[in-house]
């Protein structure tokens, strides 16, 4: 049995900054005895704490892990620098915070990605806990490394640093996981970690990168992927995604983590629905989170419930990529307004769709008196631009969504948009500065008052793996940052509206980085490790972050392979070309998301006005989730009310 850290640590703790983030102890947090389990797993968020532990995918799996009571899962999350330079000199490995055990001790060290720009921070991870960061310099002693989360739907540029993946959803997965892992010890572990990770590989649902070839075309041929194949006989040709059909069989997190230091996200959040099919050509979640699957109002009502009083926050949020599209909204809102009525529990939704918007909702939602501003997001500038990237919002439903919520008491709106979208203008972008405007002046209209505010926030636009937006080219950091000024200064130089409308942007350098992590294939690897040796860490925050660095790295890693960073980033791919991710399967037909995309560029030249309805309400598009990944798309209404009505 490992011996707890923290007597070493303990006496460093005063030395570093925000030393609370690493002593554990947290409300409903779980220590179990070490030699009372078969199965043990170090869950980690690669990221500081104060992001890492609201993440609910990493608080279901702790929790969905630690019932079994043969299994245990422990909680670890990135050090920040001055710890980090702490535990390098005194020899303290990385640990994790519910019992201070070494991550390298454990069974299975399972990583969830929710972005790309934590790659850096899992080598930090893996050195610090003294696991070789090349898969194939492990041995029997170290854990098996595993990544899940959203960017592991192409692990390709990190997976000489990974034993396996998973694709999709984690509840049910991690369980048959340990399953493998328990039965493999039970019989003495035959055939070392090799053995292991082929009994996980055979299942055809985890993906072990090492069973796979990729081969490249030559530098003067283009350098593209000539082919990734199987170097074992019983590996499969494609690995599948997991998809959690019922929802209201996993009620989780049911025991949700209350934190010790002040984190991103303060409340409690119930997952109202998973998947969104209304069709936005950017969206990587949205494709590959298909079907939508509901959860319906009375396990919702529960969770609510149990959720407040085990935590104590005063704020739940009900959390989906699109809340306002359950079909059952209107009661949820209304039956936990009628139970929360006159006590300190507020209600939130997340951006919310303009035409999914009404005010009936929305008072719902400040009935306890909390009014805070409300987010939409039209993403795109002008019309063109939403159509093309099929976000089916009019800017006459935009003011009039506005106009209803100025006139009901809000003061504050924020409107989310990217940059960068593929066939934008400057003209498109600067279309965001007029919309904000008559924004502002619908609101001074319909309300009466000179106090209206208006805060347009602004991302730049990276193409992701299994969306139509895949082959795209992303737009370059100059055009990016010039585009954006030219917004700033449109915005600025309105004297009338100008002082009414916030500006929010990020430059177009970590767009670039993360549009090589996000579509990157093997070779990208040699980059991440480059800038983690020069000591790139926590390239997520602006303030840690070095595009020169990642740049320098990358000319170094890619001399003489006949690719470099605008390669893989700033041109567009056509069909016949093998993407890095081609041999994983979400569910969606490659054939499908191809003429998708030339619908969008259809659009884009005005020879096509076509639009993607949710498949929700209209028959099948075809994009082949159901039928391949054997769902269907489970929505209400169920005709149940929320239970107990009874107010607190």
């Amino acid at each position: 049995m490992p011996a707890s850290l923290f007597p070493r640590l303990e006496p460093h703790l005063l030395s570093v900054s925000k030393p609370i983030q690493y002593v554990g102890g947290e409300l409903n947090s779980v220590s179990k005895e070490w030699d009372s389990v078969e199965v043990r797993w170090a869950l980690m968020y690669p990221d500081a704490y104060e992001v890492g532990l609201p993440n609910q995918g990493v608080q279901i799996l702790y929790e969905v892990l630690n019932e079994r009571p043969w299994i245990l899962a422990e909680r670890t999350y990135s050090v920040w620098p001055d710890m980090e330079a702490v535990m390098r000199s005194e020899g303290i490995p990385q640990f994790t915070v519910d019992s201070h055990r070494p991550v390298g001790a454990f069974d299975v060290f399972g990583v969830s990605f929710s972005t790309e720009l934590g790659y850096t921070n899992l080598l930090n991870a893996l050195d610090l806990a003294g696991i070789p960061i090349h898969a194939v310099d492990r041995t029997d002693e170290h854990p098996i490394v595993i990544a899940g989360g959203h960017a592991a739907f192409n692990p390709e540029p990190i997976a000489d640093f990974l034993d396996a993946a998973v694709l999709g959803d984690g509840e049910e997965v991690v369980l048959a996981i340990s399953e493998v892992v328990r039965e493999w010890k039970g019989e003495g572990s035959p055939g070392g970690r090799l053995e292991l990770l082929r009994r996980l590989a055979v299942s055809g649902s985890v993906y072990v990168p090492q069973f796979y070839d990729v081969s490249y075309d030559a530098p003067e041929d283009g350098a593209r992927i000539a082919a990734v194949v199987p170097n074992r006989p019983w590996a499969p040709d494609r690995v599948r995604k997991h998809t959690l059909m019922d929802l209201d069989s996993w009620p989780y997190p049911a025991n949700p983590l209350v934190p010790l230091a002040e984190t991103v996200h303060e409340r409690f959040s119930v997952e109202i629905f998973r998947g969104c099919t209304r069709g936005c050509r950017f969206c990587q979640a949205g494709m590959i989170t298909r079907p939508v699957r509901e959860r319906s109002i009375e396990t919702i009502g529960a969770m609510v419930d149990n959720g407040v009083k085990k935590t104590g926050f005063e704020e739940v949020g009900l959390l989906s990529l699109s809340s306002a599209d359950h079909t059952e909204i209107g009661d949820v809102a209304k039956g936990l307004a009628d139970r929360y009525e006159g006590s300190n529990v507020s209600l939130s939704l997340p951006s919310t769709r303009v035409d999914a918007f009404n005010i009936t909702l929305a008072n719902e939602f400040s009935r306890n008196g909390r009014r805070s501003g409300l987010t939409f997001a039209p993403e795109g500038g002008s019309e063109r631009m939403r159509k093309v990237i099929n976000k089916m919002v009019t800017e006459e439903d935009l003011i009039r969504t506005v106009a209803t919520a100025y006139s009901h008491g809000w003061r504050q709106v924020k409107l989310y948009f990217m940059c960068g979208l593929p066939t934008e203008t400057d003209e498109d972008v600067l279309q965001i500065a007029e919309l904000a405007k008559k924004v502002i002046a619908k609101g001074r209209e319909v309300s009466g008052r000179n106090d209206i505010r208006c805060t347009v926030s602004i991302g730049g636009f990276v193409p992701k793996p299994h969306t139509p937006f895949q082959w795209a080219a992303q737009l370059d950091v100059e055009t990016t940052d010039r585009r954006l000024r030219q917004l700033r200064e449109t915005v600025r130089a309105d004297k009338r509206y100008g002082r009414a409308i916030g500006f929010r942007y990020h430059d177009g350098q970590p767009g670039i980085i993360e549009g090589l992590l996000s579509r990157g294939d093997r070779r990208v690897g040699r980059i991440i490790e480059t800038v983690w040796r020069d000591g790139g860490r926590f390239d997520g925050w602006s303030e840690h972050f070095s595009y020169d660095r990642w740049v320098a790295a990358a000319e170094a890693a890619l001399e003489g392979t006949g690719v470099d960073l605008d390669w893989y980033t700033t041109r567009d791919r056509d069909y016949d070309e093998i993407l890095p991710w081609d041999h994983l399967d979400s569910g969606l037909d490659k054939d499908w998301l191809w003429a998708d995309w030339e619908d969008a560029l259809a659009v884009a030249s005005g020879e096509s006005d076509v639009e993607v309805e949710d498949c929700r309400w209209t028959p099948c598009y075809d994009c082949g989730v159901c039928p391949e990944m054997n769902t269907e798309i489970q929505i209400g209404p169920t005709g149940q009310k929320l239970l107990p009505l009874t107010p607190v």
